[in-house]
């Protein structure tokens, strides 16, 4: 029999591909807004050994791709990690699992919004146009853009997403060539020259520092499981969503690793050029060092329409989970679970939205500067995502192993185990060791939004056999007559 295609569960269309799957995922990551900002973030930590930092999130998330990939193939619904935890753990694990996931998406969500001011106002100033400390402007307009896009059908939104980012990749790998081929045939521009040193950490380093960093390699590829969302909406979901997690984490790997060591030799692997590198604009200053001004304002373009996807995908992701969960803890298709006539979640997205907006508007109001109100909701939601990402390892592990006969070889075991470890250790370096200032308060932030999630789900009455119910019809393993795991003791 064939199990390639669920059956119907409500209004969402099924009718993407392969590519718009892939897109989807790659827009949420958008891959070329992460990688213009977070290395400096990631250079703070670990000076000219930023490289290391994306090989360690690299390592650690294609182990946790795996744990998606295989259950993909068994479980397709539009809540992503809240299926796949809910059908794998139980369902109480699989609603704080989506409320994590969410939370994340709307947290990556309000500081991608951010961020396009801090691009944009970037790029206006590198054109020529208009020199502004005023960012927050630039950042509703860009918000007022992606509600204008977000309603859209799905279809059109990965399409976008896709064209937008091999634009902005493209246009970002020939920088890093260029940067290359410069520092290995001659020098930069300011004596910068090819060494190994980009790979060496700096004094009194260990695992401890590349882990902490890392939160920014993470972060950068936040969003891989993307595609997981779509469940509902793909014509084949279980061959295509795992084909389009794992080409989405192998090409923007590639990317990520060859745009981090190429941004390091272009600053210069050193003391002098880390430092430099953690208080630059990548994008902006390399650009005017090895090509020109006038690359620099393409880029930094280039990157505003790259938060502009990202801010439009963490928005589509975000309401498809909202929805999901409502769906299935009331249900009904009402309120939260609407639909519109598109087949899209339009009373969630608006809440996402407006969520985006108060953001915003709340981060101006206190006077942030615009490199603080973009980091202050990313860095929460990493640690957000990276909770969810947990809580799917451990779910691959009972189901692919554990429950009823073996759906993976049982060598295989290894790899989710070091997938969680990876995580669980990153998540304990940037939760309990070494935050200050703001940062030190974000803990409490997403530990009371997980408490919320963990309260409502165990108060609520009959929301637990009401998530069992409606995830039913996601598992599709043919070796259980279960369709949802009872909860793990």
């Amino acid at each position: 029999m064939d199990t390639s295609t669920p059956p119907p569960r409500g209004g969402l269309r099924s009718e993407l591909s392969l590519v718009d799957a892939a897109a989807f995922s790659v827009g949420l990551i958008g891959p070329v807004g992460a990688i213009g900002l977070l290395g400096t973030g990631a250079a703070v930590i670990i000076g000219q050994a930023v490289t290391l930092s994306f090989v360690f999130a690299a390592v650690g998330i294609a182990l946790v791709a795996y744990c998606f990939i295989k259950l993909s193939r068994h479980i397709s619904h539009s809540g992503s990690v809240y299926a796949l935890v809910g059908v794998t753990l139980g369902p109480r694990a699989g609603f704080v699992a989506g409320w994590s996931l969410m939370g994340a998406y709307i947290a990556i969500g309000c500081g991608s919004t951010i961020e396009m001011g801090l691009f944009g106002g970037k790029f206006l100033s590198d054109a020529g146009i208009l020199t502004t400390q005023q960012w927050w402007w630039i950042a509703l307009i860009g918000l007022i853009g992606v509600a204008a896009f977000a309603y859209a059908e799905i279809r059109i939104i990965t399409r976008a997403l896709l064209t937008s980012e091999v634009i902005g990749a493209v246009m970002v790998t020939i920088l890093s060539v260029v940067i290359l081929i410069t520092v290995i045939f001659s020098h930069g521009p300011k004596g910068q020259s090819f060494n190994l040193n980009f790979l060496s950490l700096p004094s009194g380093s260990g695992i401890g520092t590349i882990a902490k960093s890392a939160v920014y390699g993470f972060l950068a590829f936040a969003g891989f499981e993307g595609a997981a969302a779509l469940g509902e909406e793909t014509t084949s979901p279980r061959t295509q969503i795992p084909r389009a997690i794992k080409t989405a984490v192998v090409v923007v790997g590639a990317f990520f690793l060859l745009t981090a060591a190429a941004q390091s030799l272009g600053y210069g692997a050193n003391a002098a050029g880390a430092k430099a590198y953690a208080n630059g604009f990548p994008f902006s200053d390399l650009s005017r060092g090895y090509i020109g001004r006038w690359y620099a304002a393409i880029l930094d373009l280039m990157g505003t329409i790259s938060l502009f996807a990202i801010s439009l995908g963490e928005a589509a992701a975000a309401s498809r989970i909202m929805y999901a969960q409502t769906r299935d803890a009331t249900g009904t298709e009402r309120g939260l679970a609407r639909l519109g006539k598109r087949g899209q979640p339009v009373v969630a997205l608006s809440v996402v939205l407006v969520i985006f907006l108060c953001a915003l508007i709340g981060q101006q109001l206190n006077g942030s500067s615009v490199i603080n109100a973009t980091f202050y909701p990313l860095q929460i939601g990493t640690v957000l995502i990276l909770v969810a990402y947990v809580l799917a390892t451990v779910g691959a592990v009972y189901y692919l192993f554990f429950r009823g006969t073996p759906l993976a070889p049982r060598w295989q075991i290894v790899v989710p185990v070091l997938g969680g470890a990876f995580v669980c250790y990153t998540i304990y370096r940037n939760v309990f060791v070494g935050q200050t200032g703001a940062y030190s308060r974000f803990p409490y932030v997403e530990g009371i939004y997980l408490l919320i999630g963990l309260i409502v789900v165990l108060v609520a009455p009959g929301l637990s056999s009401r998530v069992r119910s409606g995830l039913a019809s996601s598992d599709t393993s043919p070796r259980v007559d279960r369709a949802v795991a009872e909860p793990v003791p």
